[in-house]
């Protein structure tokens, strides 16, 4: 089977920055045509620009994909310009500290909302084009894939990461659901779990607490922290044929962190 996206449209969610705007970068680069989709448009105009030639092979959306309006306008845009979608990564994530003897805070509810409604909002709306443009296509063709990206805070107890871990758990879990769900239409759906990986969120949180980039690399087996784009080709191998039997599975891309993790620093 082959690793390749060439030809492919692929809609890529958190895509203004971090892993997000470097799985958008490689996908590119692979020969997909790719929404970049992001909230911040100052900031996705800034890294993306736009693509100007007869044929564009890129565009850029942005909106509050918490909405269903914006689903909807993300998937009509994108068919307006590729008459089709192939791939989707849900890499909208947001990391937030709460506190958990607060009743009061929020940060929980926020998360889900965030982490797991959104991304399953969009692999529902989603995989409903992928279902009518498989109608038309071989029976024994692929009609999809959808990569969920989560964290390895998933398997983690750090309190004050309560909300993250919760709503990373339960993204991993609506993988393994979907993946299932979605199978009779030949659509695989899988999520990568990463850590030690220098994400938008883990580059703020160095930014006033160097001392984690030690603690990080000291307990990274492969002692260093990785690159947005290591993340970017396990999201390729996921999205291409190379994993046509792959379907509910969460990898894990961490530099094998979770394997022997003591460190103080957040799970990113």
């Amino acid at each position: 089977m082959s690793f390749s996206i060439a030809g492919k449209t692929a809609i890529v969610t958190g895509a203004a920055n971090g892993v997000g705007l470097a799985i958008g970068r490689h996908f590119l680069s692979m020969g997909a045509n790719v929404v970049f989709a992001d909230m911040n448009e100052e900031k996705l105009v800034a890294e993306v620009g736009a693509d100007d030639s007869a044929e564009p092979k890129f565009i850029t959306f942005s909106g509050d994909l918490r909405e269903k309006l914006t689903i909807a306008n993300l998937l009509s845009a994108t068919l307006d310009h590729f008459d089709q979608v192939d791939i989707l990564v849900n890499g909208s994530r947001q990391v937030l500290e709460s506190d958990p003897f607060d009743p009061a805070a929020d940060q929980v509810e926020t998360l889900l909302q965030q982490n797991l409604m959104t991304s399953l909002r969009l692999t529902q709306a989603i995989s409903k084009r992928m279902m009518k443009q498989a109608e038309t296509a071989a029976e024994d063709a692929p009609a999809g894939s959808i990569v969920n990206l989560s964290s390895i805070a998933a398997n983690r107890t750090q309190p004050e990461l309560l909300a993250y871990s919760v709503s990373s758990a339960a993204l991993n879990q609506m993988t393994r659901s979907m993946a299932v769900a979605l199978a009779p239409h030949r659509i695989r759906v899988n999520a990568v779990a990463f850590g030690s990986v220098m994400s938008a969120s883990l580059k703020d949180t160095l930014k006033d607490n160097e001392v984690y980039r030690e603690d990080i690399k000291e307990h990274t087996p492969l002692h260093r922290i990785a690159g947005p784009s290591e993340v970017a080709d396990a999201v390729q191998y996921l999205a291409s044929d190379a994993s046509s039997f792959v379907t509910g599975e969460v990898i894990t891309v961490d530099g094998g962190r979770s394997l022997v993790d003591a460190a103080r620093a957040p799970a990113h």
